[in-house]
């Protein structure tokens, strides 16, 4: 849903008044980079993959003092803002992915298209809990990695200007822009409106989930795959990156989700390859595209954790800019919602 958008809805009633975000605590730094590119043509289908590469590659060179090839056996590894933010390795005495080597990345990347109007480049940015602290380094990162070049086209970039969502007023504030002080707004959860009666779902990325290590598609989709991987992922993000895990009835908001019926659907499988640096091979990353709809009165639930999953993102691929979705309110049963 656009910062902008508002909706009228009647109150909530019981244990949801009291807690409408369903118990979950996650604070979400909302950002937008805003660069002057030096072209405004030939950018790469979903870029996300392009600029997380760079990005990347920018902050490691700009933190890093062992210079080692990899960072597992360093021993800045713990308190290393490129090892936090990219390897993410698992803390010692975790009881939580003890058998995993990293945690989900406590960023996710958000596309948007360079806008016809002034011919900029909006980069969105989502930081996750104690990822916020790391600001300033992903700041200059992107800046370096922006003047060096996206793509492999190389476009280079300026950065003019970061702003900031408030949660609060709904606006975006100016935070940073070059040679000036960066001065950022504290990272809070955003609340929830109440549910309404109809919900679409439009996914603005490839999806991409899995159900017993097999690719969702669109013809066996329903509720459920969304709804279990996305609070998995709010629940690691909340233990690994936040000060209160998630303390929820896993089982029984999972076993409702199955019950949940999809109105309509227009999903469809969007093939889409990208090239891997690091592992020098083209790789397949399609996913589902599309919208579906949701009666408002079977998610009530569920609702706090998918209006959060529009900057968290969900499945795989989350931190290039995959898993992007955005939720459409609608007060009319019978309508498709209202943008």
């Amino acid at each position: 849903m656009n910062m902008n958008e508002t909706a009228t809805h009647e109150p909530l009633n019981g244990d949801q008044a009291l807690s409408p975000n369903g118990g979950l605590r996650l604070a979400v730094g909302h950002y937008r980079l805003l660069f002057a590119p030096d072209s405004t043509t030939g950018w790469p289908h979903f870029s996300g993959s392009a600029w997380r590469g760079a990005f990347g590659r920018a902050l490691r060179q700009a933190v890093c003092v062992t210079r080692l090839e990899s960072c597992t056996t360093c021993l800045l590894k713990a308190t290393c803002a490129y090892s936090y933010l990219f390897e993410t390795p698992i803390p010692n005495g975790s009881l939580k992915m003890r058998r995993y080597t990293a945690a989900p990345h406590p960023f996710s990347l958000q596309i948007h298209d360079v806008t016809a109007t002034s011919g900029a480049n909006m980069l969105g940015l989502n930081l996750f809990g104690y990822g916020n602290r790391y600001l300033p380094y992903i700041i200059h990162a992107m800046t370096r990695a922006a003047a060096d070049g996206i793509g492999r086209r190389r476009i280079r970039l300026s950065l003019i200007e970061v702003r900031q969502a408030d949660w609060t007023t709904g606006d975006w504030r100016r935070i940073y822009a070059p040679e000036g002080q960066l001065k950022p707004l504290p990272p809070e959860m955003p609340i929830p409106p109440t549910c309404p009666a109809l919900v679409r779902i439009t996914l603005s990325s490839p999806l991409r989930l899995q159900r017993r290590e097999a690719l969702v598609g669109p013809q066996e989709f329903v509720f459920a795959d969304l709804f279990g991987t996305l609070l998995r992922r709010l629940s690691m993000l909340t233990y690994f990156h936040g000060d209160l895990p998630l303390d929820i009835d896993f089982r029984g908001l999972l076993e409702q989700a199955r019950q949940v019926r999809l109105l309509w659907t227009t999903l469809q499988w969007h093939d889409w390859t990208r090239y891997s640096s690091r592992q020098r091979t083209m790789m397949q990353m399609g996913g589902l595209m599309g919208e579906f709809g949701l009666d408002g009165g079977e998610i009530v639930p569920f609702w706090p954790y998918l209006w959060v999953g529009q900057w968290t993102h969900v499945g795989k691929g989350t931190s290039m800019g995959l898993g992007q979705y955005t939720l459409t309110l609608s007060l009319s049963p019978g309508g498709r919602g209202r943008g």
